[in-house]
């Protein structure tokens, strides 16, 4: 999804969209700057990422009579993160990391000031919203190909490498910054800064792959050929015949697989109940479905 962000037109002419992806950006930017300005970082919750490590070290430096802005902190820490991403992925996409990079290190300075301190001393309502907002933020700019930098890199380039989704990697990889959180702010806090670092791996995975709009059907029955017509013809809907064969009976069978949208679900199961009352209908939540009589094939 990341990486070469082009769209196939019709009759297979390849055009950028640089505008709406760094508008796309800038917006995402926007949102987790205000997020960590007015939820994490003023009520001490490190949710994981530069931004945790920098929130850790900003309150360790005013307890030394120190003050470091966590925006230039994390300008500071991005430098050899940003060297790594543009080793393995180009100046290409060194040119939206340094863009998600500096503009969120610049928000977050500029609008510290005038941005209200909210949920102050409500822990627990400042790691929800601050979590999600901030993963709606940063989803936002991963969406357009982008990065803030810090851990959202090394989750990028592990995504590449290991099926699974953005938000986990991020997940896994923050668990440390939350454990120096824990020294700093105690365990309370950090485990607050915990719920947040699961409430926005959740919502980036979320922004990035939708909620499950559509739904997948496996029909197993003795008439999957007349379950097969039903759906193509009633409900308009393709299906394709899957070769099976049942494990206790050692029987060839036929499973009829069909994807179809939330409000067909009931028509789906009537015209199986119809047909075959035995039959073994399975139904699983899909998150996209791109082709015909759905989304139209794109890369997002």
């Amino acid at each position: 999804m990341v990486g070469r962000l082009k769209r196939i037109r019709p009759g297979g002419v390849l055009r950028h969209r640089p505008v709406r992806d760094y508008l796309w950006m800038t917006a995402g930017i926007a949102l987790t700057a205000w997020a960590l300005n007015a939820f994490l970082i003023p009520n001490r919750i490190a949710a994981g990422g530069v931004s945790g490590l920098a929130t850790v070290l900003y309150y360790t430096g005013l307890d030394l009579g120190i003050t470091v802005p966590v925006g230039v902190q994390m300008l500071v820490m991005n430098i050899v993160l940003l060297a790594i991403a543009t080793r393995a992925r180009g100046w290409r996409y060194a040119a939206k990391t340094i863009y998600g990079i500096v503009g969120l290190s610049v928000l977050i300075d500029l609008s510290a000031p005038f941005t209200p301190h909210l949920a102050a001393g409500d822990y627990l309502l400042a790691a929800l919203y601050g979590g999600a907002l901030t993963g709606l933020g940063i989803g936002m700019v991963f969406k357009a190909g982008g990065t803030t930098g810090g851990t959202d890199i090394v989750a990028q380039l592990l995504a590449r490498r290991i099926s699974l989704g953005q938000g986990q990697l991020l997940l896994a990889v923050d668990a440390f910054v939350v454990m120096l959180a824990a020294l700093k702010f105690g365990p309370e806090l950090a485990l607050y800064g915990a719920v947040a670092v699961f409430v926005m791996g959740s919502t980036i995975d979320l922004v990035l792959e939708g909620l499950p709009v559509e739904k997948a059907a496996f029909i197993v029955s003795e008439h999957s050929g007349r379950i097969g017509e039903a759906v193509m013809h009633d409900l308009g809907r393709g299906a394709t015949a899957l070769a099976a064969r049942g494990m206790y009976s050692g029987a060839p069978r036929e499973m009829i697989f069909t994807v179809v949208s939330r409000k067909e679900i009931d028509d789906l199961k009537q015209i199986v109940n119809t047909i075959d009352p035995q039959a073994l209908l399975i139904i699983s939540d899909v998150h996209e479905a791109i082709g015909e009589g759905f989304k139209e094939m794109g890369v997002r």
